[in-house]
């Protein structure tokens, strides 16, 4: 498996597909390169697209310290200095769209595009709630939380769908892969500082998208991003929460194709 020492910290990653044109993920807390698999089926044939794992997440290394934002950009940052990328389109879901936003602001020659997926640009508002969930998972283990967990990440449309009781099995048993050593991702997550007041530094071309259904980061959040970043678009997809790249995946691609076709790519 490719490993990318940044950071002191091993970082797992993947690529697919070749060619200049480079896809960049950074997927949300709880999961891994995984949450955008449909994304890659889609998108491999015609761009080079690379993800990775957080620290402390998926398949990379659980670091003693390093989980505030700051550091997890500056790991993205290091990763794709590492990997010698051309500037990238970056594509960030939920704590993958902290990264970004940092990014953009603070990084902007390595980026040719951002794109925000279910995110905020605002400090935790639900800090009690999942400092509880927490110290839950500090004791007893992911599984004890996962019926708790799945209707943050998941709208009621996909949770309630009968044709899809298989994926959504599929996706609850992801979570609970994850070992008691992500509270310390989870931390870094409720604890993050707000970056409103650098958004005004993006000038890049930049999607913002959000489900309709979305209770973590609901739309009142992107469109605050949107009203921020002067060059940005905001689409909301109805039925969706706070996972729409596994949930609406039709949508999500066909939205991405066609914000690189009609002007990321200038």
């Amino acid at each position: 498996m490719p490993f990318a020492e940044v950071n002191n910290t091993k970082l797992y990653y993947e690529i697919h597909g070749e060619g200049e044109k480079v896809l960049f993920f950074s997927h949300g807390l709880l999961w891994s390169t995984k949450l955008f698999h449909k994304q890659i089926s889609h998108f491999k044939n015609d761009y080079r697209c690379v993800l990775y794992d957080h620290r402390g997440q998926g398949k990379s290394e659980v670091s003693a310290s390093g989980y505030d934002m700051d550091n997890l950009t500056a790991d993205a940052v290091a990763l794709i200095k590492k990997l010698e990328l051309p500037p990238v389109h970056f594509i960030g879901l939920s704590m993958g769209g902290f990264v970004g936003m940092r990014m953009a602001a603070r990084h902007a020659e390595l980026l040719r595009s951002l794109t925000l997926m279910e995110t905020s640009a605002e400090e935790e508002v639900f800090k009690g709630k999942y400092r509880l969930l927490t110290t839950i998972v500090k004791w007893f283990g992911v599984k004890v939380v996962t019926n708790k967990v799945m209707p943050i990440m998941f709208g009621e449309k996909f949770l309630k769908d009968p044709k899809r009781k298989a994926e959504k099995k599929e996706w609850a048993l992801e979570m609970q892969k994850n070992k008691k050593s992500i509270v310390k991702a989870v931390k870094g997550v409720i604890d993050r500082q707000a970056v409103l007041g650098e958004l005004e530094k993006i000038t890049m071309p930049t999607l913002i998208i959000v489900g309709d259904q979305d209770k973590a980061t609901p739309p009142p959040k992107a469109k605050k991003i949107h009203q921020n970043i002067k060059n940005s678009n905001l689409y909301i997809i109805n039925g969706a929460g706070h996972s729409s790249s596994i949930e609406a995946p039709e949508q999500v691609n066909k939205l991405l194709s066609d914000f690189l076709e009609s002007g990321a790519e200038n």
